[in-house]
């Protein structure tokens, strides 16, 4: 059984893995998903798209699906707060 810490280690396949798995390396599109792309529209509502220099909010929403994209808008990492 693997080893799980709480605050220091995600809950394995969390939401935010599976979507880490989903996204990371892909574009995101206005319009359209294939291999190299993601629609936007396809995010859980709510989803915030954080960019490089961006300023934000430090509320924590649980629930909140943050996309983390570089300067070339390719997702980076997710994570949920």
């Amino acid at each position: 059984m693997p080893l799980f810490v709480p605050g220091v280690m995600s809950e394995p396949n969390s939401k935010a893995e599976q979507w880490q798995n989903k996204l990371v390396g892909k574009t995101l599109s206005d319009s359209e998903s294939n291999e190299n792309c993601f629609c936007k529209r396809d995010l859980p509502q709510g989803t915030r798209i954080v960019e490089p220099g961006m300023l934000l909010t430090m509320d924590h929403v649980p629930d909140r699906l943050n996309v983390h994209v570089t300067e070339d808008g390719i997702v980076s990492h997710v994570v949920h707060g």
